[in-house]
């Protein structure tokens, strides 16, 4: 029989879990919001200290870097974000130069090594048969120095690059399972004509990060990454369905969610409280 003392110790901690603001909890465990830093590169590149600081006030919890401020050397950006209180579980390198910059991820004190996109010579049917022997040997180094190596989509891979497959059906058919991870941008998928969901239930584990932006209504999918595939707003703004997303996502046990906005259209501070308020309600 449970006793008051111990009804009390565990209503007191149910209590302090569920007043906790900073995130939502899923069945008592904490899933932290980051942000990719790129969303508010305009500011982080002029002062990166006050722009962590702020990212924080807001409630977010981690970030994600990139090849931006890799202008300092590791050890002082990741003194720089735990200062703030964040922490930094994933980073995007350059397909080009990502082998040569795994030490410095490794410095940083990454969980994840992240491939942004692959260079546009490499859009065709030949460059992501390549591509994916070259994501396979990423993870190979990854996974050496205790990390693990994950590839972030746009739009460009769901285009039909011969034969009825996709440049994305290549790179996950091609690549070896335990070495490469996806990191699933939504906005990009649904800007594709996919439905993230859908990825999500298909793919199952091998999705480890998502992207979260929304997107507007009434446009037209697109394959170029150009600025016709630029409808961007906040999360919660848009036309995207979320909370079966973010369902998912707690099924999979996904392991970060990171808020990123290609282009704000407006001071990147707001996007992101905004999107951060919003995914608060989202996963109530």
């Amino acid at each position: 029989m449970t006793s008051r003392r111990d009804f009390l110790k565990s209503s007191a901690a149910l209590a302090c879990a569920l007043a906790l603001n900073d995130n939502r909890v899923w069945g008592l465990v904490r899933i932290p919001l980051g942000v990719q830093l790129y969303t508010v590169r305009q500011v982080a590149e002029k002062n990166l200290p006050e722009t962590l600081a702020k990212i924080r006030k807001i409630g977010y919890q981690e970030v994600e870097t990139y090849g931006g401020i890799y202008t300092y050397p590791a050890a002082q950006l990741q003194y720089m974000i735990q200062q703030a209180g964040l922490a930094v579980p994933s980073g995007h390198f350059d397909y080009d130069t990502l082998v040569q910059q795994l030490p410095y991820a490794n410095q940083l004190g990454l969980k994840w090594v992240v491939c942004p996109m692959i260079p546009h010579s490499m859009w065709t049917l030949e460059g992501f048969h390549a591509a994916a022997k070259q994501l396979n040997e990423f993870g190979k180094r990854a996974q050496a120095l205790g990390m693990r190596f994950a590839f972030h989509n746009h739009n460009y891979e769901f285009a039909d690059y011969g034969g009825g497959k996709t440049g994305y059906e290549i790179l996950v058919a091609e690549t070896d399972p335990e070495l490469v991870f996806f990191e699933l941008d939504c906005y990009w998928a649904v800007q594709a004509g996919h439905d993230p969901l859908r990825m999500m239930e298909r793919m199952g584990k091998r999705i480890r990060m998502l992207h979260l932006k929304d997107r507007k209504p009434g446009f037209p999918i697109s394959y170029d990454m150009g600025p016709s595939s630029a409808h961007f707003v906040p999360v919660g703004k848009g036309s995207i369905d979320w909370r079966p997303i973010l369902a998912e996502g707690e099924r999979l046990e996904i392991e970060h969610y990171f808020v990123e906005q290609d282009d704000t259209y407006g001071h990147p501070f707001k996007s992101i409280s905004e999107s951060y308020k919003d995914l608060l309600k989202l996963m109530a």
